[in-house]
């Protein structure tokens, strides 16, 4: 499963409609909407949740995993330690995280990107990509 900035993960990507993403991936096992009424998908055996927003015509915009086989660059994530992979994102011009702590879990995201690296006891536990915004400062749809 590779994420791809600003685009996606594999053949899922960032303006999606329901449908779309229904073709790809099947039905989700199970739906539901948020506090901000927006449709979100879980696919359990894929570790992913998918958020179709509910603002941009139910277009998918956030996704979230903890799938051990994702990738970026090329180089699994799920389960190394941060200090092996922010070498491999500095390389490919990830450099400016901003961090947080929340209960010992460390936060680092890169906004250019929109993506985050969830850390827990040094090791990445899960990452979230979501869609990037135009100059116009509206999403950059990729479908």
């Amino acid at each position: 499963m590779e994420i791809k900035l600003k685009y996606g993960i594999d053949n899922l990507l960032f303006g999606m409609k329901e449908q779309d993403v229904i073709k790809v991936l099947g039905k989700p096992d199970t739906q539901y909407k948020d506090e901000e009424e927006n449709v979100v998908f879980m696919y359990n055996a894929r570790k992913l949740r998918l958020i179709l927003y509910k603002e941009e015509d139910y277009k998918l915009g956030y996704i979230t995993t903890s799938e051990p086989s994702a990738k970026l660059f090329g180089t699994t994530l799920i389960g190394k330690n941060w200090s092996e992979i922010f070498p491999i994102l500095e390389k490919n011009k990830l450099k400016a995280f901003e961090t947080d702590t929340i209960e010992g879990m460390m936060s680092y995201f890169n906004e250019d990107n929109w993506i985050f690296f969830h850390v827990d006891y040094n090791e990445i536990v899960k990452v979230e990509v979501g869609a990037v915004f135009s100059d116009k400062d509206d999403f950059d749809w990729k479908f």
